[in-house]
């Protein structure tokens, strides 16, 4: 006798608080359809750093979900999104990940939009062809201290709360005159949420990364924070040093935990994540004081975690793909002056961060494999140790029995 499938929201509500999921949440295709309709289609995306376009017609472009999305730098140095859809016969209009031109072009039929998504040029439509109907479809887009955020929602959600603290946090880094040095995408055989997950926890760390525990302590003292005065006394030492730099780095978070940031000390001294724990970048970013100022760790759900230091940056972006595959996008960011081989070597800059993004792929990978078996069951996560995982499902499970009942009220 097979067991009734049940709903989204049924699997939420039966969710035992401070336990890993029910087994569907990670595996389902109607799950997943739900955490788009729901999640991914209405929250602000990160996409890209806004270092990764400098000019006028640089552009990128990314999946979520259904919707291919394009985001270019226009004339007037302003950063705009557009559904990456041509309003001719809905041919993809830009099918690289990235690139630059003065123009965008339909391959098809070459049906031509100026880089503010004006339609410019459609051959041989008749007398009557209103051309200004025909613009490109905007996607809700803002550049906050350097990071770009999407949303393809009609209205967007509020971001009164995150934008001045981010705006604040990430000015000393000085992304404006940052670069992309590299950039790495992978697939991670595993539901976006169990990448999130992963990421959330170092109780995996001193088993799984031995590259990254050189510098980055897996003492859940060091990344579990209640408030600006609530931390270890490491971090809180950190914090007034900081504080007598004028250096943004106490705790600040949203109410539901959607998102936060921090600048937290790495181990002894440590510069930067490296393996010799010293700087990787002889130019270095921003005007942040010291070698040795640790990590602004920022973190926004669902779509990006992020490290800010003193010689260089490494954002980070997920994108579900299907309901067990993830892509896990990765970019080192570097001042926009140094040179490769002069100022760093590009081994010594990503070889941490590469290791331990293939370390976080095989524990993924094996964690979907585990749950996709029927002798799964959820178990109970460690207080000390996970909290930032609870922190997660926790706001995962209020947006979605949010937004699922508010839907079934509505029908």
């Amino acid at each position: 006798m097979t067991t009734p499938t049940l709903s989204t929201a049924q699997l939420v509500a039966s969710r035992q608080p401070g336990h890993s999921l029910p087994r569907d949440l990670y595996c389902s295709e109607q799950v997943l359809r739900d955490d788009l309709e729901q999640i991914w289609y209405r929250e602000w995306v990160f996409a890209v750093p806004a270092c990764e376009l400098p000019k006028t017609g640089n552009f990128a472009t990314l999946q979520l979900g259904e919707y291919p999305v394009i985001i270019v730098r226009g004339a007037d140095g302003r950063i705009r999104a557009f559904h990456n859809v041509c309003r001719h016969r809905g041919q993809r209009l830009c099918a690289k990940p990235g690139g630059s031109s003065p123009k965008l072009v339909c391959p098809y039929h070459q049906w031509t939009y100026d880089l503010d998504g004006k339609l410019l040029y459609a051959r041989d439509m008749g007398d009557g062809f209103d051309a200004s109907k025909y613009g490109l479809k905007p996607v809700h887009c803002i550049d906050i201290g350097g990071m770009v955020f999407v949303c393809v929602a009609k209205v967007p959600p509020a971001i009164n709360e995150l934008a001045p603290n981010l705006m604040r946090y990430l000015a000393p880094s000085g992304l404006g005159d940052a670069r992309v040095a590299f950039s790495q995408t992978i697939v991670e055989k595993g539901n976006w949420k169990l990448v999130m997950e992963n990421n959330r926890e170092c109780y995996h760390c001193g088993g799984s990364h031995p590259s990254l525990c050189r510098t980055y302590s897996d003492d859940p003292l060091m990344t579990v924070m209640e408030g600006p005065h609530s931390a270890s006394n490491e971090i809180l030492q950190h914090w007034d040093r900081c504080d007598a730099a004028s250096l943004p780095a106490r705790f600040v978070n949203a109410p539901d935990m959607q998102w936060r940031m921090a600048r937290v000390p790495l181990m002894d001294n440590a510069e930067s994540f490296t393996m010799s724990t010293r700087a990787a970048v002889a130019q270095r970013m921003g005007n942040i004081p010291w070698n040795d100022a640790g990590s602004l760790m920022f973190y926004h759900f669902p779509s990006s975690w992020n490290h800010f230091l003193p010689d260089h940056a490494i954002v980070f972006r997920i994108l579900p793909i299907s309901p067990t595959e993830t892509e896990v996008t990765t970019k080192w960011l570097v001042h926009k002056d140094a040179v490769e081989g002069k100022d760093y070597d590009l081994q010594k800059l990503t070889e941490v961060w590469i290791n331990t993004n293939d370390e976080d792929r095989q524990v993924v990978e094996e964690n979907q494999a585990g749950i996709l078996s029927p002798a799964y069951e959820p178990g109970p996560y460690s207080p000390r140790q996970e909290a930032g995982v609870i922190h997660l499902v926790d706001w995962y499970c209020g947006v979605m029995s949010s937004r699922l009942g508010l839907q079934t009220a509505a029908e």
